[in-house]
């Protein structure tokens, strides 16, 4: 009998230490997500003549960064790749949720090429669009292409009667891009790995209930540091 309740233990043990490095393995995953998507937004940034302009990201509800996107294919192409997105709250820049973007496009593409994508959502409506189980961009979403530099952001309506400004950068060249026919969702394995079962993404990005594990905080923190305040009427 002791020698019976001696072994479950051991094989409880080692289920939970199992169990345990899974997870943080999985976090691992999420971390190195959070991490590309800020790192592609400050190199975006850091160069105000060729960014987005300040007073365009102000007016942002939300963030999302999609790095290394990827564009395949011979006459037939297809665009697939993960991101990260955080909207603003009355604590600052929410936790971050995982996304998938997939869609399909066509014409003489030879190769591959890596392709980060940025979306700001500007507006209710936008906000409405990333909390739903999916969305069409130019299809369920309005999309218009993102204003770059500083002169643009002082010059340009900033088109807010759309729902989502969209930027692309590729080969170093960053630019505005109307980003459309693409699938955006919520990948909800990886939330549910990042902050538990029952978790949604409304109660993460717009209510903020959900404070991010360190390891998932670059993306935030890197919004914050170029747009801190509540978003600008």
């Amino acid at each position: 009998m002791k020698f019976t309740i001696i072994l479950a233990l051991c094989l409880l043990g080692a289920l939970a230490s199992t169990t345990s490095a899974q997870s943080k393995a999985r976090l691992t995953d999420q971390a190195s997500q959070s991490k590309k998507a800020a790192n592609v937004f400050q190199q975006i940034m850091r160069t105000p003549e060729q960014a987005i302009p300040g007073a365009v990201l102000d007016k942002a509800e939300c963030v999302a960064v999609f790095p290394r996107v990827l564009k395949a294919g011979f006459i037939v192409g297809g665009r697939g790749g993960r991101g990260v997105a955080s909207c603003r709250t009355e604590e600052g820049w929410s936790a971050p949720i995982f996304l998938s973007l997939k869609g399909g496009s066509f014409g003489w593409q030879i190769g591959a090429q890596s392709t980060d994508f940025v979306m700001l959502f500007m507006n209710r409506s936008g906000i409405d669009s990333l909390l739903s189980s999916q969305f069409t961009a130019g299809g369920d979403a309005s999309v218009a292409a993102g204003p770059v530099g500083r002169q643009a952001g002082a010059s340009t309506d900033i088109k807010l009667d759309a729902q989502i400004l969209s930027y692309s950068r590729s080969r170093g060249l960053f630019a505005g891009l109307e980003l459309k026919g693409v699938v955006i969702s919520p990948e909800s394995r990886r939330i549910e790995e990042a902050y538990g079962n029952d978790i949604t993404p409304k109660e993460i990005l717009e209510k903020g209930k959900v404070k991010a594990p360190a390891a998932l905080q670059p993306f935030p923190a890197k919004l914050r540091q170029y747009s801190p305040a509540p978003a600008q009427p």
